[in-house]
């Protein structure tokens, strides 16, 4: 036997006893030779990565046919080894699934030109799952050894990872890849974060690991007091779910970190419902918190019991508890079903999802596919539902419907039936009349009253508040085929209207060519189509605007307007010369000199001097935006050059992003104040993702002071990143 093939064989042999490892070599030997002359970015011989991603697959206990598979997933498409060469070797089953990956290789994820081959993705997920589960072992180990790609691809590669591939690992229930894949693309994409966040868990970890030990304990000794067979263990925390709790929870990080999870594995079904009584005869649990996932799994087939009590010293305690099986189930998802076949469900023996399984979410997909005409909006909701959880709800027969969190009685409706969907009215919930753009929670039951007119049909109103990208699409597939008139129309109003606004000449602007050669950069095919655009909300009037000004050449005289932002730095009692700006104009020293608000020069930075009209000489720094506008001016720009006196003070801007928290924003002014520097405007904004984004103006009258504040502010507890802005812009 090979001896490069032990450490995959050891893998296979305890994974999956059965595996033909004679087949797995033999597709190891034609892999290698075929890739034999090839080398990765990395200097590595080709060959470590089919092996690397047969070794992941191994691990997750997926049968001898997807391992040969991975083997041999990338010999079609970069070796002269043809697809019926292939399946002459090893049978249509391998040859489908390499065939399933090539196409998925040349999947793209981006704009809407890219989108539809997203539609072979879901097409060959359907047809096989190991197809997907290959490509996602794939991407790990892509992901691993994303280092040695330019900057750009990493990105482009990170945040597919984390919109398309970890959800779609989510989905199929695949934890263990969901989760490591998660934190790669997080560190590749935000470094800063990452770091900030690893650093804040390793500062607490030891305080932490105590008290969890301590919790650890006192369950076991409970469970076996109570004669139940329980391994108990912790949690492991992946930093891109904290922070993603953080965003989701709206807390703060010791709230979420000092939370501390628990995992219980028991024996059978009536042990987890035992162990749940006992631990809660300890500790009494936190209400509405407890999930029972055994009894109503959830979409990916995950189950178990989660529970949140009030653990020693009044801290929550995070409490999963499950079965062996269900773990195995939680942590490998659909790859598990080749270790426990029986269950109800599993795929058959060729790995395809048997009608009636758990894997609903995937027919509903090719349902979509086939209704959406526009890929582009199919990849928008394909992202939107891998990145919702669900909620449960009951029709008044008792079918269960999953539908988004936050999914209103319109969506149950869509869900129920297209024409249900059109036809609502009204809806009842658990017996109460409510309004349609109620809420869902789990385990309602609702009830949709219908119009009999032969003219109902949705609201527009109700795309403002539908969840579900099934609801969403049918909405604008009636509005695109039966109210396409009044679309344009109010498109129309809504360009005109955003142009008043602002004092535009309407008439320029709204001249056939400029509007049609926008349209056709948009890839509307005319006038009509971009004014139907906006009327159905698929672009904004404001947007339209704004690229029809820029179309021509911006709006007259602006630039000056821009540049001028700017305020004398320092005049006291020198309203003539450029002393007290630090500055001098090349052949005239008597000239009333200020530094430019938009870009803060400071000494040491390249600066160019600029005429204004009745305000002297505005000085920016070379690489502000504002100065290639000024350029086109040429007979008004000056030759300047630093002359700092004792007197001369200067602005400085500067930006703070941090992982918001509580007295976040108090924490960064007095480090400022501690560093002796005037703060003399002050702006915050926190986005949705719980990142808070501070600017600071102040005077300084030395720069090389610069570089200690920058430090003392880096060094405040959740603060990432700290930098000179460079112009109104950043």
């Amino acid at each position: 036997m090979n001896p490069v093939l032990e450490p995959l064989f050891r893998t296979v042999r305890a994974t999956h006893p059965k595996a033909d490892l004679r087949l797995i070599e033999r597709a190891y030997d034609v892999a290698a030779y075929h890739h034999r002359d090839q080398k990765r970015k990395s200097g590595d011989p080709y060959i470590t990565h089919p092996l690397a991603v047969a070794t992941i697959l191994a691990e997750l206990g997926t049968d001898d046919e997807t391992l040969c598979a991975a083997l041999l997933h990338d010999t079609v498409e970069d070796t002269a080894y043809g697809l019926d060469e292939l399946r002459g070797d090893f049978g249509d089953t391998i040859g489908s699934l390499v065939d399933g990956v090539t196409k998925l290789d040349k999947v793209k994820f981006g704009d809407a030109a890219q989108a539809e081959t997203v539609r072979k993705m879901v097409v060959a997920m359907s047809r096989d799952i190991r197809v997907l589960i290959i490509k996602l072992a794939d991407r790990l180990h892509n992901m691993r050894t994303m280092r040695y790609l330019p900057e750009h691809k990493r990105h482009q590669k990170s945040r597919e990872t984390l919109e398309i591939f970890a959800p779609l690992a989510h989905r199929l229930g695949m934890n263990t890849i969901k989760w490591e894949l998660e934190d790669l693309a997080f560190a590749m994409l935000y470094p800063k974060r990452y770091d900030e966040i690893a650093r804040m868990v390793s500062e607490r970890a030891p305080r932490r690991d105590l008290f969890l030990q301590e919790v650890i304990e006192k369950v076991h000794g409970d469970l076996r007091e109570a004669k139940i067979r329980a391994v108990v263990k912790g949690r492991p925390k992946h930093y891109y779910s904290v922070y993603q709790k953080m965003i989701a929870r709206d807390v703060a990080f010791d709230d979420i970190y000092d939370l501390v999870g628990i995992r219980v594995l028991v024996d059978s079904v009536r042990d987890c419902y035992a162990a749940l009584g006992t631990i809660h005869a300890r500790w009494n649990p936190v209400p509405g918190r407890f999930k029972d996932y055994i009894a109503m799994p959830k979409f990916n087939m995950y189950q178990s019991l989660h529970t949140t009590v009030i653990g020693p010293e009044g801290k929550p305690v995070e409490l999963q508890i499950r079965t062996h099986a269900m773990h195995h189930r939680a942590e490998y998802g659909v790859a598990a079903h080749w270790k426990y076949k029986e269950e109800v469900g599993a795929p058959g023996p060729t790995g395809k999802v048997k009608p009636g399984s758990d894997m609903a979410w995937l027919r509903q997909l090719l349902d979509w596919q086939k209704e959406t005409s526009d890929p582009g909006e199919f990849l928008e909701s394909l992202r939107f539902d891998l990145s919702v959880s669900e909620v449960y709800v009951f029709t008044p027969k008792g079918q269960v419907i999953a539908l988004p969190e936050g999914a209103t009685p319109v969506d149950f409706a869509y869900a129920v039936h297209t024409e249900v969907g059109h036809r609502c009215i009204g809806a009842r919930v658990n017996g109460r009349l409510v309004p349609l753009e109620s809420r869902l929670g789990n385990g309602d039951t609702v009830e949709i009253f219908t119009s009999k007119s032969p003219d109902a049909g949705p609201s527009r109103d109700w795309l403002k508040f539908v969840k579900s990208g099934r609801a969403r699409n049918k909405i604008r597939q009636w509005f695109s085929k039966e109210r396409r008139e009044t679309a344009i129309e109010a498109g129309k109003e809504a360009i005109g209207r955003a142009m008043r606004k602002q004092g535009l000449p309407l008439q320029r602007l709204m001249s056939g060519e400029a509007l049609l050669a926008l349209a056709r950069d948009l890839r509307y095919p005319d006038v009509s189509a971009l004014y139907a655009a906006v009327g159905e909300g698929h672009i904004a009037a404001q947007a339209v605007v704004q690229k029809l000004v820029a179309s021509i050449g911006g709006v007259d005289s602006a630039e000056e307007d821009i540049a001028e932002t700017s305020l004398p730095t320092r005049l006291r009692g020198r309203p003539r010369g450029g002393g007290g700006a630090g500055v001098v104009v090349a052949g005239d020293a008597d000239v009333w000199v200020r530094l430019s608000k938009c870009c803060t020069p400071v000494p040491g930075d390249e600066i160019v001097g600029f005429v204004t009209r009745g305000h002297g000489v505005s000085v920016h720094r070379a690489d502000c935006t504002n100065v290639q506008q000024l350029k086109t001016q040429p007979d008004r720009l000056v030759e300047v050059s630093w002359s700092p006196s004792d007197d001369s003070v200067f602005l400085v801007a500067i930006q703070v992003e941090a992982l918001d928290r509580p007295r976040l924003l108090s924490d960064v002014t007095r480090t400022l104040s501690d560093q002796h520097v005037n703060i003399l405007s002050a702006s915050v904004t926190t986005s949705r993702d719980r990142v808070a984004v501070s600017k600071f103006t102040f005077e300084m009258g030395d720069p090389k002071h610069l570089g200690h504040v920058l430090k003392a502010v880096r060094n405040i507890q959740g603060v990432f990143d700290v930098y000179r802005v460079s112009g109104a812009g950043g």
